[in-house]
This record gives C-alpha cells, structure tokens and sequence, in this order.
C-alpha cells in the first residue's frame, strides 16, 4: 500500500483520490480552500446558487466510468440528463442558430434554418474530424503516454503546423460557422492562431455524444464525489496549503505544506504545477489561460426564455448561462465576458436586446483574478501556444519519480471529460496497491 497525497480538491484531485483510493493505496487530500470541489462548486448569495465553474459536460461515460470504478453507480448517485440545445449562438447581423447535440440530422436542420446548405457543410466539417478521434483516443486520452515516443499516427496529429483557425477559414466560407467553431477555445481564452487544428474534435464529440447536466446544477457532482472521499476513507486536509515537495534522489519524499510534512511514496498535483517549485521549474515555458470576467446574476419578474447557454457574438462576446438554483418565482443566470469589457456586462446585455437590469435582486461579479486567486490558479488550464505546447505541459508522468499530474493543467482542454481522463491516466499509470 502506498502513502499517496493529492495536491488540489477540484474535480481532478477528488476524481483521482477516489480512484486511488479504490485501488488500494493510502490516501490523504489536500485542499487550499476551506471546502472541496474547486471550480465544481456552488457561488451563493441571497438565496441563490449558481455554479461557480463548469455547467454541462460532455463525454458523459468519463463520469460514469469514475464512479463505477470508485464505487457504487454514478445512476445511484446522480441523475445525469442530456441537453436538447448545446447552445445558441446569436451573430451581429442579428441571425441565430441553434446547436443540438447528439444527432447529426438535428444539425443539419438547425445550420440549414441558418442558411440552406449550412447544414451539411457543417456536419462534413464535424465528420473530418472522426479518425483523430479515434487516434486521440487510443494514444492520448485514454491510455498514459510518453511526450518522447508515441505512435506515428498519434505524433502525425500533435506535432502538425496546422492551427485551427486556418482550417476553419479553409473550410467555411460563412463567418458565423467559423464563430460556432471556434467558440469553445474562445472561451476559454484561447487564440484560435495558437489552437492545433486537431482540437476541433471538439465539435465531433458534441455531435455524437451530446452535452449532458445535472439537475440543480453541476456542483452537485463535486459535492457527491467529496462525500465519496469518506466512503473510501481519504483522508482530508482542508484550509491546508501544499508549498513544495520533498525530492530525495530523484524521487517524491513528501509533501510540505501549511500543517506540517507529509510523507508520500505518490503525489498527483492536481492544481496548478507552478504551485509547487519543484514541478514550476519543468513547466517555465507554459502559461495559464486567464478565465473570463463573471457575473452571476438572481433574477426576479419577466425574463426571456433562454436556452442553457447562450452566446453572443461581437466584441466583447457574451455567454449567458441559465440553469442555477433560485427562490420561487425568480432564475438564476450566470454572465461571462471576454474581449473588449468597456462598460458593465449587463448594459453590453442589454445592448444585445436583452436588458434584465431592472430584474436584478442579487449580484455577485467575480474577476478574473478574483477566480485565480480563489482557486490556487486557472480552471481553464494551460494557454495554447501552438504545437508544442501539447509537449510542454505535464500529465500523467512527471520527470519527478512518484509525481504524476491530473487536472486542467494536465490535459488539452480545461471540461470535465478531458479532466476526468487525467485522473483515469494517473489511476492506470500509477496501478494498483
């Protein structure tokens, strides 16, 4: 059995204590904050929660398959359902398409509603992206690998030139085709020139699996999986502070933190690596992708029907997030901003023709650095800047012996699948008891 601590309480350090957990080992959680789930977690405030990071996922067997190998059903624990509407993406030419998941003749007839013939440009787009994958999927995401010796065709794939914003203008002609695109990496704080192409398997995953919530808000899956932790006897240490690791030829010895040393035969960082000096010195030429300006919003009175997501084009772009908890008679709407915030986010809404500035009865605005700050670094993990990144970043492995990395920071995108992934490839890489 191995002395294993998890440095970071978000959704990559509970998904990977619980996993370790289960297979035999010893383990003890750290976490900075006084409570668990990180960005998987309830904002609250006059009787309103909203979710603080994350309100949907996609690749809903990742989940599945966390609790399954944790313990009891994630069936039995949760009810996970699927979202008709991924999002809607309005344009400043004041056109809007509506993006369902899970049915490529559902996508066809929404891009057609667009523009005729939208459609099946569209779903050809979506459909190029099936054999990488299939690639990504058998060499990167679902089986540990080694950034000095993959597959060719894996290789093919992660050291190509191709950005994404050149296949996207390559393929569409339609500006507003490229915009849904290129929407998810936007929002995240990405550039669309520094984006390999390849991540726009993106837009397949959503087609064929669909976009997936939880009743009540995604922060009851963080909450669930800290209640796992006691079922799997983790012990956890909250309001605690990891400060470094202890190196001892080559290899982990401890972790040093706020309350004292802990010895560990494993460590996942599971937070940021740049947290831990040790580690900072291997991740020197990455940087974090910052996280959006936020608003969430308790709304009471007459209020648009709006889907689950909601994206407004333009300069700054706008995503309107409905979904959270809410007295009776009143919603719950979370706002996020990028790009040019000259003014307050709810009159650049309202100059969106959407003005619920008179709706308001509870308002809490976050920062970006407000986020950072709360949660140890950023939940949007490492900023693309180019292909080489993909090499840069560290996950599972380490070049320290008995470190492994799990989190946004360890992954190519910062949603829950792709983090859920890391703390799988941790499990698998560091084995059983």
């Amino acid at each position: 059995m191995a002395r294993v601590v998890v440095v970071g309480g978000g959704f990559g350090g509970l998904a990977s204590a619980v996993r370790l957990a289960k297979l035999g080992h010893d383990v003890t959680l750290v976490e900075q904050a006084a409570t668990l789930g990180g960005a998987l977690s309830f904002e609250t405030g006059d009787g309103f929660a909203w979710d603080a990071g994350p309100s949907w996922t996609l690749l809903p067997a990742v989940i599945r398959d966390l609790f399954r190998k944790s313990g009891r059903p994630v069936e039995r624990e949760l009810e996970l359902v699927p979202l008709e509407v991924v999002r809607e993406h309005r344009f400043e030419d004041e056109t809007s398409v509506r993006v369902p998941g899970g049915s490529r003749a559902a996508q066809i007839a929404a891009f057609d509603e667009l523009d005729p013939g939208l459609g099946q440009h569209w779903v050809d787009h979506v459909a190029s992206f099936s054999d990488d994958w299939e690639v990504l999927r058998r060499g990167y995401l679902e089986h540990p690998w080694d950034p000095d010796s993959v597959p060719k065709d894996l290789a093919a794939r992660l050291d190509s030139r191709e950005v994404l914003h050149k296949r996207l203008r390559r393929t569409f002609k339609d500006e507003r085709l490229r915009l849904v695109a290129g929407h998810p990496f936007v929002a995240e704080g990405h550039d669309l020139r520094n984006v390999p192409a390849w991540l726009g398997v993106t837009a397949y995953l959503e087609q064929r699996f669909g976009a997936w919530t939880v009743p009540g808000g995604m922060a009851t899956l963080g909450a669930t999986l800290a209640e796992r932790l006691v079922t799997r006897k983790v012990s956890v240490l909250t309001s605690t502070h990891a400060t470094d690791l202890v190196v001892r030829e080559g290899r982990v010895a401890a972790v040093t933190t706020t309350a004292g040393e802990l010895d560990a035969d494993i460590v996942v960082c599971a937070v940021d690596p740049r947290r831990l000096p040790q580690l900072a010195v291997h991740v020197q030429r990455t940087m974090p992708a910052i996280p959006p300006v936020v608003s969430h919003l308790g709304l009471e009175g007459e209020l648009p029907d709006l889907p689950h997501e909601l994206v407004l084009h333009g300069d700054p772009m706008l995503v309107v997030r409905t979904g959270g908890l809410a007295p009776e008679g009143c919603q719950a709407w979370t706002l996020h901003g990028r790009g040019r915030l000259a003014e307050d986010m709810l009159r650049a809404l309202a100059r969106h023709g959407i003005d619920v500035r008179q709706n308001v009865v509870a308002r809490v605005d976050r920062s970006p650095r407000d986020l950072v700050e709360r949660w140890g670094g950023s939940p949007m993990g490492v900023l693309w800047q180019g292909r080489a990144t993909v090499r840069r970043r560290l996950g599972p492995t380490t070049p320290i012996t008995g470190v492994y990395a799990a989190g946004a920071h360890a992954t190519p995108g910062a949603g829950l699948p792709f983090v859920g992934l890391s703390a799988a490839l941790v499990a698998q890489a560091v084995g059983p008891a």
